[in-house]
């Protein structure tokens, strides 16, 4: 189930990142669109860690391993989309919420990890 869990939250990651236009922006909620970035980056993150981990990979390697790749990834979608499209821009800020959600979804796991293990 963790499996289906994470590649779903990947595919809706990379639909995010890569649809044509960008998400709706909230009028009452200015930069709202860094919430959807943060959570974007986040559970699939969490989960992903969490799959590893059900398989027997929790080391410190696998956790940068994940981290760094949706890191390096946040990067790498910004740049896409400033190059690439239209009607999407490359913004350092979405770049930066994307790292707080990929700190968000570590710090997730370790938190669910150390709840586990004191069972």
């Amino acid at each position: 189930m963790l499996i289906v869990a994470s590649a779903l939250a990947v595919i809706v990651h990379l639909y995010g990142l890569y649809r044509v236009t960008g998400p709706p922006g909230v009028s009452w909620l200015p930069d709202s669109d860094k919430v959807e970035h943060a959570v974007g980056f986040a559970l699939p993150v969490l989960l992903i860690l969490l799959t590893l981990d059900r398989y027997g990979r929790r080391s410190a390697r696998w956790q940068w391993l994940v981290a760094g790749a949706f890191a390096a990834h946040a990067v790498v979608s910004e740049l896409i989309q400033h190059w690439f499209y239209v009607d999407r821009t490359g913004d350092p800020r979405d770049a930066l919420a994307d790292w707080i959600g990929v700190a968000i979804g570590w710090l997730g796991y370790r938190l669910i990890r150390k709840r586990s293990d004191r069972r």
